[in-house]
């Protein structure tokens, strides 16, 4: 249950969900003194929002808790014919989606990280184009959202991917039915691009916000079938002191996005950046926002350079052995390497 249920001002109500507290369950674990703390508020008015979530939680789960354990129980056997039936987002790389069991798995949420100049954004783009692929041609006929919190969104460059992705669906057409004819390809690169909704995010605050939002706008935009964060890293990077509020709040931010994605089935990508970090003895590359953040995401790809290639590394997963995949970064969005892509920067 989310923060904006308590009757407060909108005030304290702000520096709840900036300071990580943005559920009821996360305001009942912590302690009047602690919140009083964390929030910037007095301990009796700490005491009193503890209360008012305490009455909440507790009207809500005294009715129909035992029965809803009950009718929630699946058997093993039902959930795996269900992933066995789960949809996959194709990359347009045949490599990288071999390792990935078919492409991104929806219903999961899977976190991409690299250096920059990796590919991540390019990876993104790509994504929220092939969501769109028509269930005909073996896509999902679906639509994006693309939260950007960098600024690296290339409009310009999406409509390269979705020019290229009609291309690729009418030489299909043309290819498998030579007695159709190309332009019965209903899709048009225009079409792709109304399907993406894009949402630039300005500070961390927005972002909370943005997340807290999600469930109600996929709700009224339901072929909604892949959400992606560019960069999920960037504002926490940058304006958090605290680590223990910030690891909260992410820790809240991933459990919102899990939810998303096993209710709507959709699929969830957060890229990532890279930090340093001391092991060893000395100081090698790792993904951003340290140890504890790295078991929020159900599956870990990591990009990085081998000579002049770029390369994609299954790091974590619960269903996916570890196995690694050249790609390449063309005009035409993501493709397979060849000994002739060389590293090269696009746009």
């Amino acid at each position: 249950m989310e923060t904006s249920r308590l009757p407060l001002s909108s005030s304290i109500r702000g520096k709840l969900i900036s300071s990580g507290y943005t559920s009821l369950s996360s305001i009942s674990s912590v302690s009047s003194t602690d919140l009083a703390r964390d929030v910037d508020i007095t301990e009796d008015e700490a005491s009193e929002i503890l209360k008012m979530a305490n009455q909440i939680t507790g009207s809500s789960s005294c009715y129909g808790r035992s029965s809803s354990l009950v009718n929630g129980a699946k058997n093993a056997w039902d959930m795996l014919h269900e992933e066995e039936a789960l949809p996959h987002i194709t990359t347009s790389c045949s490599d990288l989606d071999k390792i990935l069991g078919g492409g991104i798995s929806c219903r999961d949420v899977t976190e991409i990280g690299g250096v920059p100049g990796i590919g991540k954004t390019q990876i993104g783009i790509q994504l929220s184009v092939n969501v769109q692929i028509p269930r005909e041609f073996g896509g999902l006929g679906g639509k994006a959202i693309y939260i950007d919190t960098e600024g690296s969104f290339m409009v310009e460059r999406a409509l390269q991917i979705a020019e290229a992705c009609v291309e690729d669906m009418e030489e299909y057409t043309g290819y498998m039915h030579k007695h159709f004819k190309a332009s019965q390809v209903q899709m048009k690169p225009n079409d792709i691009l109304e399907n993406i909704f894009y949402f630039r995010v300005c500070s961390y605050t927005e972002q909370i916000a943005l997340v807290n939002h999600l469930d109600k706008f996929i709700s009224e935009n339901k072929d909604v079938k892949v959400v992606i964060v560019d960069s999920i890293t960037f504002h926490f990077r940058q304006d958090f002191d605290d680590l223990a509020q910030r690891t909260r709040v992410l820790s809240e931010m991933a459990l919102k996005f899990m939810k998303l994605a096993k209710k709507f089935s959709l699929a969830v990508v957060l890229l990532n950046q890279v930090t340093t970090k001391f092991t060893e003895g000395s100081f090698q590359l790792a993904l951003a926002l340290g140890d504890s953040w790295s078991h929020s995401c159900t599956n870990r790809v990591i990009l990085y350079w081998n000579g002049d290639e770029r390369y994609a590394y299954i790091d974590k997963s619960p269903s996916l052995p570890s196995a690694s995949a050249s790609y390449a970064v063309t005009s035409r969005g993501l493709r397979n390497s060849s000994s002739s892509s060389k590293r090269v920067k696009m746009m």
